[in-house]
């Protein structure tokens, strides 16, 4: 499995930094953000990488983290010219996932939690689409699954008004061989973009997407708000000081997968 990071978008949620600065590459805490998708992927076993940028910013992200060598990875940098979508990264990332199972995760989502490397691991030799879902409060900003009480998927919608059901689908992806075919296959929604809900749909319609709710006990954070990252900053500061552990670090991940 090759793992894919969308770390472009035009941050609008966050302007005026966001004019200045990728907000991939804020702080959370102590690390810059895009630290904590590239952990969450290194996690599940995945060593090649494609990070997807914008072309004013990609240069930013070669100077962080170069080949990505002293992770015991390697990474490969592709350029989204504008922002039409998180699935128009499978586009950009054609030549690089050819052939390959993805990782697909989104670069301003946060996971945290006991044992989540163990889970997503089980699902890296994944047959279809793997989604990961989370209860939350208020679902009608996000993609809303919806499951029947054997845990079957009935539906999937994005950022419904009425939900019907308080589970998000997060950013985390984990997708077959075919992605590719069934992203170029996408036309751009209402708002001009390829959705990663087509994609999931698709799936859906073939029978072949799964969904692991991840627990009350793992931390999904959304930084693309102010508060957003107040809040994840916030939460990383507090675990890594009670547990004397650094959370989201490529480097101590890469230790503990034995790489480096």
């Amino acid at each position: 499995m090759r793992g894919v990071i969308m770390a472009g978008g035009s941050g609008s949620r966050l302007a005026p930094l966001t004019k200045a600065m990728n907000k991939q590459l804020f702080p959370i805490f102590d690390k810059p953000l895009i630290y904590y998708p590239l952990s969450t992927l290194m996690l599940a076993g995945i060593r090649e990488f494609l990070l997807i940028s914008s072309p004013n910013e990609i240069v930013s992200f070669q100077r962080l983290f170069g080949t990505g060598e002293q992770f015991g990875i390697s990474i490969e940098y592709g350029i989204q010219d504008k922002p039409n979508g998180i699935a128009e990264g499978f586009l950009v990332a054609e030549k690089f996932i050819t052939g390959h199972k993805v990782g697909f995760i989104l670069g301003d989502n946060l996971f945290h939690g006991h044992g989540l490397g163990r889970q997503l691991s089980a699902h890296n030799n994944v047959s279809g689409a793997q989604i990961f879902a989370y209860a939350v409060a208020d679902p009608r900003s996000y993609g809303v699954i919806e499951i029947d009480s054997s845990g079957k998927i009935v539906g999937i919608e994005e950022k419904p008004q009425t939900p019907k059901s308080n589970l998000a689908v997060t950013g985390l992806y984990f997708y077959d061989e075919e992605v590719l075919s069934i992203a170029k296959s996408l036309k751009p929604s209402a708002r001009g973009e390829l959705e990663i809900t087509d994609v999931n749909r698709i799936y859906l319609e073939r029978n072949t997407l799964k969904v692991s709710v991840l627990s009350r006990g793992t931390a999904w954070l959304d930084t693309g708000t102010f508060e957003g990252l107040h809040d994840a900053s916030s939460y990383i500061k507090i675990v890594q000081e009670r547990q004397n552990a650094s959370i989201g670090n490529p480097f101590d991940v890469a230790v503990a997968q034995g790489w480096i």
